[in-house]
């Protein structure tokens, strides 16, 4: 009997292990740390890029998600794809202005409210994009695709944010440098929060007024805690795919083709989509009891003219190569 029992737990054993054995017969696996939940558009995007490399490379690739900052948070994660760490993470851009300043370019006020501007400007081969690859390279990170996650919008209780002077005295929460000198210029309180964290400081009081894409008020359900949205669109947010470079350089040619094909697939489909993306998530804000706001043109002048120190302060202080995306980035506005 005691043989019989062993002998059935062998093969019970063998059973329940055999669907984990076939899934780490992958040659190469692919971690990647999210800080967004899955359901947001750019998890549903990553789950595009897994299905194309799962699919094309024949279960000789397995792509791993760590998503809601499970691994590492946002600003956590340069420093961790660098490292090799992990093999692949998502970051907001600005996560790199520690050390490439000129990445703050996408937050300089209104350069980029024209959606026309902005795609040419994230063209990878445009005279924009390409330099800041370039220099992401050199921290360890290669990118792989941008990931557009909409225009940045302003959240408060009870009134909007209409002109500048409405921020004076309030704190309000950023995630990244420049935007932290817009609102300081504006004669607010910056305080850098990270996106997972979002919930709770507005919950808390941690800070008066918030900022995000209004995407991550869905992805987050911050109408919860928030019930304005003030459409600033002051700036363009955008997140990017890295992987270590020393592992892709590891890679075999076919598979660093199967990833590549499907990173630009994956590129393609989250630009296309952001604008019904950021439709939709206004109408549910607005189902969810969110009050949505639109600057009028005096209005906007206003926010303009504040915002002027900000990009003299960019710069003065990203050396030559955020002028050269910089004066980049007014060429494409002359031609789109």
């Amino acid at each position: 009997m005691k043989l019989l029992g062993a002998a059935a737990a062998a093969a019970l054993v063998f059973v329940l292990a055999a669907p984990f054995q076939t899934a780490s017969a992958a040659e190469t696996t692919l971690r990647i740390t999210l800080q967004l939940p899955l359901k947001s558009h750019l998890g549903q995007n990553l789950l595009l890029f897994k299905e194309e490399v799962e699919s094309n490379s024949n279960g000789e690739i397995e792509v791993q998600i760590f998503d809601s900052a499970q691994l590492f948070r946002d600003n956590e994660v340069p420093q961790a794809v660098g490292s090799g760490s992990i093999e692949m993470g998502v970051a907001s851009l600005t996560r790199y202005v520690g050390e490439i300043p000129a990445v703050d370019l996408f937050y300089m006020p209104f350069l980029f409210n024209d959606e026309n501007v902005l795609r040419a400007a994230v063209e990878p081969t445009s005279a924009v994009r390409t330099p800041l690859d370039n220099a992401i390279l050199e921290t360890g990170s290669r990118v792989l695709w941008w990931q557009a996650y909409g225009s940045n919008v302003l959240l408060s209780k009870q009134e909007p944010i209409r002109m500048p002077n409405d921020l004076e005295g309030k704190k309000v929460r950023v995630f990244g440098k420049t935007l932290g000198t817009w609102v300081e210029k504006a004669g607010g309180a910056p305080t850098l929060i990270s996106g997972s964290e979002q919930y709770l400081a507005y919950q808390r009081g941690t800070v008066d007024v918030g900022m995000t894409g209004v995407s991550g008020i869905q992805a987050r359900q911050l109408w919860e805690v928030m019930d304005t949205i003030t459409r600033t669109n002051n700036a363009a947010i955008e997140f990017i795919v890295v992987v270590n470079e020393d592992f892709w350089q590891g890679l075999p040619d076919s598979q660093k083709a199967i990833v590549q094909e499907a990173a630009i697939k994956a590129e393609i489909a989250v630009r296309e989509d952001m604008a019904n993306i950021e439709k939709d998530a206004y109408a549910l804000a607005e189902e969810n009891g969110m009050t949505i706001y639109t600057p009028t043109a005096e209005e906007i002048a206003a926010w303009r003219e504040a915002a002027q120190p900000v990009i003299d302060d960019f710069l003065a202080t990203s050396g030559d190569l955020g002028r050269e995306v910089y004066d980049a980035a007014l060429e494409l506005q002359k031609t789109n």
